[in-house]
């Protein structure tokens, strides 16, 4: 009877444990210890999965409590405790099936989490990525931890619906090969590894050609801007030198301007003042013409009178003579 409390590859228990462990240091909840070997087992970490959703023929292997060298595929439903399946196959594999189906359900909405996840950070990234160059390390680690308790929650899951429920009874006949079955399955979940982290590779190698092509954009781009930049500073330094210039020569013009007023204005004062003048002058003239014209007829009238006295008086004498 393969309980889930007993001591396995996944627990939580200290990586000094393990003997291929580089630290004593304690591992995390979220770390599984995947078996290297058949003989030894050490404390990994699994590798960044790749982000698009796994498929049900790529799930990466789970390893139940009872061994290191007991894993057992999910993808191929061959499971390996303590001994084979009982009699009643069928109906156990039916069970497995129906569980199996619900495990993928929450497989798939782990990894719908974990790409909503990825999709925020690389949102979280972008509107740096134009002007310098960010350091994703941290997301990597946070894409990878998450990824990391992706596994270990499959892993517990399965162990909570199953581990109670199974119990493996020993089976002599048919004989199984125990070697051939661990070696197989090992090849299959190197293979499974070997493509998840080449699918992970190429992945970030994508995104960080695609950062350095967006790095490389933008970095013509704000040369582009610079130079524009520099261009427009000399169009105004040119621009602030002629309006200083057409400054100087409208306050010059305005002086010579304000002058001239100055000085016609003070040679129209004195035209007017002489044109006072001239016109007072012809007023006086004109006084003292219509006055000599005045005294000019009075002596015409008098010289008339006195004409036709002296005719009258010549006529009086012509007539005395005569007598």
């Amino acid at each position: 009877m393969a309980s889930d409390g007993s001591p396995g590859c996944c627990s939580s228990e200290p990586c000094a444990e393990a003997p291929d462990c580089a630290a004593a240091s304690p591992c995390p909840t979220d770390t599984t210890c995947l078996p290297s070997t058949c003989a030894t087992s050490r404390c990994q970490t699994p590798s960044f999965l790749c982000r698009a959703h796994l498929s049900a023929g790529r799930l990466s292997p789970c390893y139940f409590a009872g061994g290191c060298n007991s894993p057992c595929l999910v993808g191929s439903c061959a499971w390996c405790e303590e001994g084979a399946f009982n009699s009643n196959e069928k109906e156990t594999m039916q069970f497995l099936n129906d569980r199996l189906a619900s495990y993928l359900e929450r497989v798939r909405s782990l990894e719908e989490n974990n790409a909503e996840l990825e999709c925020r950070i690389r949102e979280q990234c972008e509107p740096d990525a134009p002007l310098v160059c960010p350091d994703y390390q941290r997301y990597f680690d946070t894409i990878e931890e998450l990824q990391q308790k992706v596994v270990c929650l499959e892993v517990n899951l399965l162990r909570e619906q199953l581990g109670d429920r199974l119990s493996v009874e020993l089976d002599t006949a048919p004989t199984v090969d125990l070697n051939k079955v661990l070696d197989e399955m090992r090849c299959q979940y190197e293979r499974v590894l070997a493509n998840n982290r080449r699918d992970a590779e190429e992945w970030f190698a994508a995104q960080t050609e695609e950062l350095n092509h967006q790095q490389m954009s933008s970095a013509e781009q704000l040369q582009g801007c610079q130079s524009e930049v520099l261009e427009l500073k000399r169009t105004a330094n040119t621009l602030e030198i002629e309006l200083q210039a057409q400054q100087t020569l409208t306050e010059s013009l305005e002086c010579t301007v304000a002058e001239t007023e100055a000085q016609y204005s003070t040679q129209l004062a004195q035209m007017q003042c002489l044109i006072d003048s001239v016109e007072h002058q012809l007023a006086e003239i004109r006084c003292d013409l219509e006055r000599q014209n005045q005294e000019y007829q009075v002596l015409l009238d008098v010289r008339a009178r006195l004409e036709c006295e002296i005719n009258t008086y010549r006529g009086l004498l012509e007539s005395e003579d005569c007598r």
